[in-house]
């Protein structure tokens, strides 16, 4: 997959993430797309450490899964971090 294919993987995992785990975040768009990626990231290692399978091509079921899962992780540990920083 390019970096055309992770971009928008990445921005399409990162919003579907937001839209699951809805609240208010502080970051935007890019924010958004950079936690979607990221997410990608670590979503691929996840599954291949615990299902020993990694992120496919970028219309396969299998990466969307992975990437959202990833996406959703990085954005709760997002929000703690970023409450923190806002709160304190």
């Amino acid at each position: 997959m390019g970096i055309l294919g992770w971009i928008v993987l990445g921005l399409l995992a990162g919003a579907i993430a937001k839209a699951i785990m809805p609240g208010k975040d502080p970051g935007g768009i890019i924010i958004t797309m950079l936690i979607g990626i990221v997410g990608a990231i670590l979503g691929g290692f996840i599954g291949s450490a615990v299902f020993g399978t990694d992120l496919g091509s970028f219309f396969e079921i299998r990466t969307w899964l992975l990437a959202i899962v990833g996406s959703l992780i990085l954005l709760g540990i997002y929000r703690l971090v970023a409450g923190r920083r806002t709160h304190a």
